[in-house]
């Protein structure tokens, strides 16, 4: 267990190590002078080199990509074009209502997948548990997830006002945006949950089980699902940064002040910094949420370790 989880470790920060290195890359392709952002389309050419000497941005590129891995290290992301704020600041700022969203639509999306795609692959084909499984899948694989949140503003925010409108101020805040972007997620564990439990009843030590006489919850709580639970955590490991990602959308419908708004506020502005430490800050915390979810699979299931 112990190298298994040194070799994830290692592969983490091989991808962290990548991702900084193609960020630095993408961001100086793209076309674009951030002393003309600072300086504004009006500056002198004498602003401008004082600029770029003060930003570092006449430098060598080598010589700029070892200086800003420094400042990774050191957690210095730079200042922000724009405002002039320190870019982990507003970091460490939004970063909590991003990830706060994203863990609670996980949240949702287990709680939904995992007793639906049970109960479907235990249920008789074409019951009512198998019916509402299929459902709940095709609906969430259907709707955007942006669109679903327009709908659950209008009905229980304007129609019935049960929730907030706007804004991240309480744990309601996040209750409609968390349900908007967790249903898509949850038709796909559903489907995973219903393949693999079903896959593990057809085996031979369930037959064995129930010839012995044990109970039937007794077989799926403490043989079948042990088995047929790590595919879906690995699974709900690799979706979080699909979250992340859908995150950036739905904050912008339900005006939460998180990590999505700042990077396309940034994006719009040119803010070269800020862009760059949302990046990496997106890959580290996806690099993590994978790292976790191997690290959980392995001690579930002993077998992926030997393998």
């Amino acid at each position: 267990m112990g190298r298994f989880i040194v070799r994830r470790t290692l592969r983490l920060a091989a991808t962290i190590a990548v991702t900084v290195v193609l960020m630095f890359v993408a961001m100086h392709v793209v076309p674009g002078d951030p002393a003309l952002v600072i300086a504004g389309m009006d500056a002198k050419p004498e602003d401008l080199r004082r600029i770029r000497h003060s930003i570092g941005s006449d430098r060598p590129l080598g010589e700029q990509m070892l200086r800003w891995c420094g400042d990774l290290v050191n957690l210095r992301l730079g200042t922000s074009l724009t405002s002039g704020e320190e870019v982990t600041r507003l970091i460490v700022a939004r970063l909590p209502i991003t990830v706060s969203l994203a863990l609670l639509a996980m949240l949702f999306s287990l709680a939904l997948a995992i007793p639906l795609g049970v109960s479907a692959a235990c249920g008789r084909k074409g019951g009512i548990a198998s019916a509402i499984a299929t459902l709940v899948s095709q609906i969430g694989m259907a709707v955007p997830g942006f669109w679903l949140g327009i709908i659950l503003l209008l009905l229980f925010a304007v129609k019935l006002p049960i929730f907030p409108l706007f804004g991240a101020d309480t744990a309601l805040h996040f209750v409609l945006p968390s349900m908007a972007l967790g249903l898509g997620h949850a038709a796909v564990l559903l489907r995973m949950t219903r393949a693999s439990t079903e896959e593990e009843l057809s085996r031979g030590y369930v037959l064995a089980a129930r010839s012995r006489g044990l109970p039937r919850r007794r077989i799926l709580y403490v043989h079948v699902l042990r088995n047929a639970l790590p595919p879906v955590i690995a699974l709900a490991g690799v979706q979080f940064g699909g979250l992340l990602g859908g995150a950036v959308v739905l904050e912008q419908v339900f005006s939460l002040p998180g990590m999505g708004r700042l990077t396309l506020t940034a994006i719009t502005q040119r803010d070269l910094p800020v862009v760059q430490g949302c990046v990496i800050c997106f890959a580290f915390v996806f690099s993590l949420s994978s790292w976790l979810a191997d690290v959980l699979t392995a001690a579930a299931n002993p077998r992926i370790v030997l393998e």
